[in-house]
């Protein structure tokens, strides 16, 4: 089992869709930096938004590990405080895999030499993985998107259609 650093939007959108349970089925070790805890967590219980207290508990629970940042990626591309933490921390931990969606954060952890992985790859995985089945998928990927999570029509059905391929449906 590998390590990984999440950003907010993955948390935040596997936390409404119950859906937590993945990154801790998946790997050994997950980390946020301060800005994300702060921007998840404490910015989510002050709008007493329930995804923020399941994130909560994922901390207290010891499965998500906070920590601090010692040396702030200075990256081309101007990111959120919170972005620019992750591609930290991963670049001083020597953890090459990162969770996140923003596409210009993306490109700025691929040029940092970091491998960007997204929430609908998670979701993948566990399917890869036999932790999620096809009906499983389908039930979190429609939970997510109909959360507020933004995807392109072709990139939902792709998605459906390596799902289903991984399930030798």
């Amino acid at each position: 089992m590998e390590r990984i650093i999440s950003d907010a939007t993955p948390l935040i959108y596997l936390a409404k869709a119950n859906q937590l349970h993945l990154l801790h089925d998946m790997f050994k070790e997950i980390m946020i930096p301060n800005a994300i805890y702060d921007e998840v967590v404490v910015k989510g219980i002050q709008k007493e938004k329930n995804d923020a207290f399941r994130i909560k508990k994922m901390i207290g629970d010891g499965w998500l590990q906070v920590r601090t940042v010692r040396i702030h990626f200075q990256g081309e591309l101007p990111l959120h405080p919170g972005e620019t933490e992750v591609i930290s921390l991963a670049l001083e931990n020597g953890i090459k895999t990162v969770l996140m969606d923003d596409v210009k954060a993306r490109t700025a952890a691929e040029m940092a030499g970091l491998i960007p992985k997204g929430t609908i790859w998670l979701l993948l995985k566990a399917v890869k993985n036999k932790i999620l089945d096809f009906d499983q998928f389908l039930v979190a990927l429609e939970e997510i998107v109909r959360s507020g999570f933004y995807l392109k029509e072709d990139v939902f059905l792709k998605a459906v259609h390596t799902a289903k391929n991984l399930s030798n449906l």
